[in-house]
């Protein structure tokens, strides 16, 4: 994608204080091509915002999909992440997993709201993630209903505390997935362990879907990393996007 029209991107940096999460977070905002502040755009939230942009190509991607595919304008907020507290900020055993989704869904989410014309509807946000950035999209839906509908797994960290909160779940049919794992991330070790990904996203897609969640569900050959999940985004921006 070395198109100069590709990488003609508008990328925001903003800042906000978090009282819940007792220290400042970092945000980009990608703004798309022909951005006009008297129109209404579908808005995508991503954790790890740095790397959906650095190594996820977020931004080159979006401009060409509305550039040359024709898909409607959208915005694109990429919540930066301290990777030391990462995992207890994404992981549903972690010590700052309430404090980040307050932040989330009572801090940024306003203050994003209150300077973009971004749209308000549930069905109009799209939450996206990988590995646990995935999991705590799936946990904010499922937690905010009235805020999000709709989430982009890319090879979610679905492991047995998240399970077991979806499995107490008895209604999900609102929620919409978008997931995606690598055959190769049979044998993952992350700082908590080493995991079978492929199985727990076989599991957690069958417990989502008994609970009537629709799902697009995707296994191709990759391994947990960003050069696989790149490719993947702009087909799963255009699952709910077009």
């Amino acid at each position: 994608m070395t198109d100069s029209r590709y990488l003609k991107r508008t990328i925001v940096k903003e800042e906000i204080d978090s009282k819940y999460l007792g220290e400042k977070r970092s945000l980009r905002i990608y703004l798309p091509p022909g951005y006009n502040e008297i129109l209404s755009y579908p808005v995508v939230y991503c954790q790890d915002g740095e790397e959906f942009f650095n190594y996820g190509r977020i931004a080159t991607h979006a401009n060409r999909l509305i550039l040359d595919e024709g898909l409607d304008p959208f915005i694109i907020v990429g919540v930066e992440v301290d990777t030391s507290v990462r995992t207890e900020e994404y992981a549903p055993f972690g010590n700052r997993f309430d404090a980040y989704i307050s932040c989330f869904t009572e801090e940024i989410i306003p203050y994003v709201e209150s300077k973009y014309p971004v749209r308000r509807d549930a069905d109009e946000r799209i939450l996206a993630g990988d590995s646990l950035g995935g999991t705590i999209s799936l946990h904010i839906a499922m937690k905010k209903p009235e805020l999000f509908s709709k989430v982009i797994s890319l090879s979610g960290a679905f492991y047995e505390k998240t399970q077991q909160l979806v499995a107490e779940e008895s209604d999900l049919s609102f929620l919409s997935l978008y997931m995606i794992v690598g055959l190769q991330e049979d044998n993952y070790t992350t700082d908590t362990g080493t995991y079978n990904f492929v199985e727990l996203n076989r599991a957690t897609k069958s417990l989502l879907e008994e609970r009537g969640a629709q799902i697009r569900y995707l296994e191709k050959d990759g391994k947990h990393l960003w050069g696989f999940w790149q490719n993947e985004l702009p087909d799963a921006l255009l699952h709910f996007l077009k």
